[in-house]
């Protein structure tokens, strides 16, 4: 065996207490199970902006007691440095509903875990005394003035994983340096401290609060400053289908829909309590489309509901479903939800805000690889768009400048079904997102219009904007780091490509290296990362393509889109344009046969 593995496991044997994963490792190594011990002892897990997301077990590449004492120990040691009033001040810890029974590891054993580090050295731990939505999280950092947010999550991954994601106190996710800073002191902080693992000692402690009952009341009245249209939600006949897929999100849907004097929503019966094993659905995540939604459509159309709105465990995204005239269920992208939801926001935000000269003081923000509609609204209507790197951290920290800067920020989304509709979260938040779309969808209702005819309506006034994405699986990070460098070398040596297929090529941005052929220096204006690849193509015929890799799965993904100018296009010949540009990006830019990709499983 080589040396570092024996270390790596010499220490486990020594530091773990958790008898479930100390009695594995201790079997693996009598049975000498090499490739296995490599496998949770190769590489301990990567501590970056998105926080740590794996699968729970042993060793130092999985989630489990000791790796999150471990975390939480260097995470607490770098924030002491950063902040001298953390004692005064203190930290938010909440948890979803994960377990994984084998290790003996759960979302509340780490958070309880976690707690018991910081109160071990004398700082306040605002825990959470059961499961909440991930943007809960974000929400009490900035409305009781924390330095830092910890949520026990790993969001809509499979369900052996978890994940440990970090909000800092500005109330909106890390972003370099600190996830380096971070993963320093954890390295410096192996050895667990003394009372680490007595989490007895939190019980009853001075330094313990539970802000559970004060947050949510809290929550729900800054909701309410979002409902516009309280007569009308009373009034309505459009009944909704609400889904938390097995995770955290039933109960504060119930209490988003009565804050906005709704009726509540019928809730999916097997799907609307917690359940780790997620039984009912082959991935927990709504994003997946039609197959997480089966059991809300046939609720819905027991119920004769129009509309069904679908929470991820974590309940910070939403997938919107809406029953068309056809009898078929469409469900929206995340790009159409985001058209809706940025025109509705600026529709009721207008309505109350007769001024236009409060117009060059707001902002909207979308994510690179997200629909450029936002910008075409903007244009329009006279207020500010702007666009970020991929993720809601990016978002959320551009947000919370403007608001400093005494700017008012409406809207942020991105195409992954995430929204920021109100931003007192300044974060992704499928809670607020659902209450203010079964508004939205209540108040068109009154002037017999659906989702999808609005949603039409916008394509027409601001231009159609048809988008595609999907991605390939690919284990091996040396095939990824080729298919990027044959991109970078397409036509000889540092000549990106001028064609795909028929379709010319006018513009290259590299985020990963920093190259951008529209800008005079030909430097990138958003900032740039090495370590993760990202390079965007724009094309002769108005078309828009990304390809990157994915920060917390094994994907190469990509998102096209078509904007056209407002007026009349037709979008049935836009979508085979669309379809003939992805296919033509598949077959040279992707070569899944020479790289051996595997696509997207339906």
């Amino acid at each position: 065996m080589d040396t570092r593995l024996d270390q790596e496991t010499a220490l486990w044997l020594r530091w773990d207490k958790n008898p479930l994963t100390l009695e594995s490792v201790k079997q693996l190594i009598a049975e000498g199970n090499k490739e296995e011990l490599q496998k949770c002892f190769g590489a301990r897990m990567e501590f970056g902006t998105a926080g740590l997301r794996a699968a729970m077990g042993p060793g130092i590449s999985r989630m489990n007691d000791l790796t999150i004492i471990q975390t939480t120990q260097g995470f607490c040691r770098y924030l002491e440095k950063q902040f001298s009033d953390l004692k005064q001040r203190g930290v938010v810890i909440s948890f979803d509903a994960r377990a994984h029974p084998a290790s003996g590891g759960s979302s509340k054993r780490f958070a309880r875990l976690a707690a018991t580090t910081f109160i071990s050295q004398g700082i306040p731990v605002y825990l959470f005394s059961d499961i909440t939505p991930t943007p809960f999280v974000p929400y009490t950092v900035s409305h009781l003035k924390l330095r830092a947010g910890i949520m026990i999550t790993a969001s809509h991954n499979p369900k052996q994983d978890n994940g440990y994601k970090v909000y800092w106190d500005n109330g909106a996710q890390i972003i370099s340096p600190h996830d380096k800073g971070i993963s320093e002191a954890i390295e410096e902080n192996l050895e667990p401290w003394p009372q680490a693992w007595d989490d007895s000692i939190i019980n009853g402690s001075p330094l313990l609060h539970d802000p559970k009952a004060s947050i949510t009341k809290d929550y729900f009245e800054d909701l309410k400053k979002y409902c516009f249209h309280r007569s009308v939600n009373r009034e309505t006949k459009v009944k909704f289908v609400h889904t938390s897929v097995h995770g955290v999100g039933h109960d504060f849907m119930q209490s988003a829909f009565k804050a906005f004097d709704f009726a509540p929503p019928e809730a999916v019966p097997e799907q609307k309590d917690p359940d780790p094993e997620f039984p009912t659905v082959k991935y927990p995540n709504p994003e997946e489309g039609k197959g997480v939604l089966t059991l809300s459509f046939a609720l819905a159309d027991k119920t004769k509901a129009k509309i069904v709105l679908a929470n991820d465990p974590d309940a910070d995204r939403l997938a919107v479903a809406e029953k068309q005239d056809s009898g078929e269920w469409r469900v929206f992208s995340g790009n159409e939800l985001g058209a809706l939801l940025g025109w509705w926001l600026f529709t009721s935000w207008k309505e109350k805000n007769q001024d236009h000269s409060a117009l060059k003081d707001t902002y909207m923000l979308s994510s690179t690889v997200s629909s450029k509609i936002l910008r075409a609204i903007a244009l329009k209507e006279g207020f500010h768009f702007e666009e970020t790197l991929t993720g809601f951290k990016w978002m959320g920290n551009r947000a919370k400048q403007l608001i400093d800067q005494g700017k008012n920020v409406l809207f942020a989304f991105e195409e992954a079904i995430g929204y920021m509709c109100c931003p007192f979260v300044l974060d992704k938040d499928g809670v607020s997102a659902a209450v203010i779309t079964a508004e939205l969808a209540s108040f068109l209702a009154t002037k017999n219009l659906s989702l999808s005819q609005q949603l039409k309506a916008i394509y027409v006034e601001y231009g159609y904007h048809i988008t595609k994405a999907s991605y390939f699986i690919c284990h091996d990070q040396g095939t990824v780091k080729k298919l990027f460098e044959n991109l970078r070398n397409y036509d000889g040596k540092n000549n990106y490509p001028k064609t795909c297929g028929k379709f010319e090529i006018s513009g290259i941005r590299d985020l990963t290296t920093g190259y951008d052929d529209s800008q005079p220096d030909k430097k990138a204006v958003l900032p740039t990362s090495k370590r993760s690849q990202m390079i965007t193509f724009t094309f002769a015929n108005g078309g828009v393509a990304t390809i990157r890799t994915s920060g917390t799965e094994p994907k190469i993904k990509y998102y096209s889109e078509l904007c056209a100018p407002p007026g009349n296009s037709d979008p049935e010949q836009l979508k085979r344009e669309l379809n003939e540009l992805v296919s033509a990006i598949e077959e040279h830019f992707f070569q899944p046969q020479k790289y051996n990709l595997q696509p997207k499983g339906e």
